[in-house]
């Protein structure tokens, strides 16, 4: 299931957030805009939009029957419906599992200055420009205890200018930034761990250099740790800054809404997040020490593994018996792809360390490897596998048959889509009262004709284990810096 977010103008944006119920606790977005003036145009689409498709279906039901007899009469086609029918019970009964868990969600109260622990954040860049300035600003103006925070950037050896305006930061913000710099580019696992050995906190958290955080963020994010001493990781809410640069980003920001608010939510529920974001994290500072020399010398296949280090920490925190909770009024919003090209390296890196992670992860899930109930995580995970490998199986097999049933096999396909990525519409129009509900259905129908060989070739390339080299145009940062100004500027009014 698929949902995207786009951009409102900032009053717009203003009052959806102001109009959430508390339960919630949503975030503000920066210039969320609207498709349609009137709400009412969004409920009246995702409606139509489905009842058009189930009644053309109705309609042709006998064509859809006839195809279905053709293939019972074929042994692999037997077996395709059996399987299909199976694992669609399986998704069903997990989704409708996720939603109990999603509704009982919430985050954890803040604490008060007394009660919030010394917290080190570490800010890895590379190759990132003014964007750095941008994030160690944002950090600098957390609701946070001045005499509590410690705040380290490291430059991974750029070949930019991104150590100038590192040095910038630290000047301009009269020593509350710890400078770091490698002479060479080691990787984001080695920037970090320089940050982990320098780090005075009880908490750490990391955060992108590409990144910026409401100024209630850092308190909200560590707040978890102080209510439970089981709790060991703590994964933030990340949505998309640069989302003026394109209809991918706007889309990508709804699919990180539902990946968020809904996958992350109904996970912390059961104590196991299986993702911290490199974009916003926090983890116990003594759990990270003791695995971090394991986890920066991390290999695949004899080979040292550079990518998916989020994932790789948050397995190693789990495997120690600690929860892994969400925290979802902790917002930070992030720079993403906003080409096609770019996506899908960004996509590839996080399907193939899904892809280890998941195996890591089975290592350990199935035996008693914390006090308490391990099911939810035991369920999520297999469903994971099952994602990865029968559903990629099954929308092979659906290729083939479209080919030779094209009107029946794309109504069902289409029926599949317009439900799945409904469900994620409403979903989101629950939360937000905007038209952006309706990219949901965009996103759908891109993915499954651009993005639906992401996943298959993760698995047949896990052991390529490159970053696949991103950059950002610093032409754009003049953009980016104007909408993260509108970030703080907003979350200080809603504070």
């Amino acid at each position: 299931m698929i949902i995207l977010l786009t951009p409102d103008d900032v009053k717009i944006g203003y009052k959806m957030a102001t109009t959430l119920k508390n339960a919630w606790d949503a975030p503000i977005l920066p210039e969320a805009g609207s498709i349609f003036e009137k709400n009412w145009w969004t409920q009246f689409l995702i409606f139509a939009s489905v009842s058009v498709v189930l009644t053309f279906a109705a309609i042709n039901l006998e064509r859809v029957l006839s195809t279905t007899r053709h293939l019972c009469n074929d042994l692999w086609g037997t077996l395709f419906l059996t399987t299909g029918e199976i694992f669609l019970t399986l998704t069903v009964g997990v989704f409708v599992w996720q939603v109990i868990l999603v509704w009982k969600y919430r985050p954890a109260p803040s604490c008060s200055d007394k009660q919030l622990p010394r917290c080190t954040v570490i800010v890895p860049a590379y190759n990132e420009g003014r964007h750095v300035l941008m994030a160690l600003e944002s950090l600098a103006k957390s609701d946070y205890p001045a005499d509590k925070l410690q705040i380290i950037a490291i430059d991974d050896g750029s070949a930019d200018d991104t150590w100038h305006w590192i040095k910038m930061a630290a000047k301009k913000l009269k020593g509350r930034i710890t400078p770091l710099k490698h002479a060479v580019n080691k990787g984001k696992r080695h920037a970090l761990y320089s940050g982990f050995v320098s780090s005075t906190g009880d908490v750490i958290v990391t955060v992108d250099s590409d990144s910026v955080v409401e100024p209630k963020t850092l308190r909200r994010l560590v707040s978890p740790f102080v209510h439970d001493k089981k709790v060991g990781a703590v994964a933030g809410n990340v949505r998309v800054l640069n989302r003026k640069e394109g209809i991918i980003p706007r889309m990508m920001d709804v699919t990180f809404f539902y990946s968020f608010d809904f996958v992350r939510a109904s996970q912390s529920m059961v104590n196991t997040v299986m993702c911290t974001p490199g974009a916003l994290s926090a983890y116990r500072a003594d759990l990270v020490k003791n695995v971090m020399d394991e986890w920066v010398n991390q290999t695949f296949l004899g080979k040292p593994y550079k990518i998916g280090e989020d994932r790789a920490i948050t397995n190693l925190i789990l495997r120690e018996g600690y929860y892994v909770r969400f925290q979802q009024n902790a917002m930070v919003y992030t720079n993403i792809p906003a080409d096609y090209k770019s996506l899908c390296r960004m996509l590839l890196r996080w399907g193939r360390s899904n892809v280890r992670e998941n195996m890591v992860m089975t290592g350990f899930a199935f035996r008693k490897f914390r006090e308490g109930s391990a099911l939810g995580a035991q369920i999520n995970l297999i469903m994971s596998w099952l994602e990865m490998t029968v559903a990629q199986v099954l929308l092979g097999v659906s290729m083939w048959y479209l080919i030779q049933h094209p009107f029946t096999m794309g109504l069902n396909i289409l029926i599949g889509i317009i439900i799945s990525s409904g469900i994620s519409a409403a979903f989101y129009y629950h939360r937000y009262r905007s038209t952006d509900a309706l990219l949901a259905y965009a996103y759908a129908i891109f993915a499954f004709v651009a993005l639906n060989w992401i996943t298959p070739y993760s698995v047949l390339t896990v052991h390529n284990s490159g970053w696949l080299t991103r950059q950002i145009s610093v032409q754009k940062v003049q953009t980016v810096e104007s909408t993260s100004s509108q970030v703080l500027a907003l979350s200080s009014v809603k504070g």
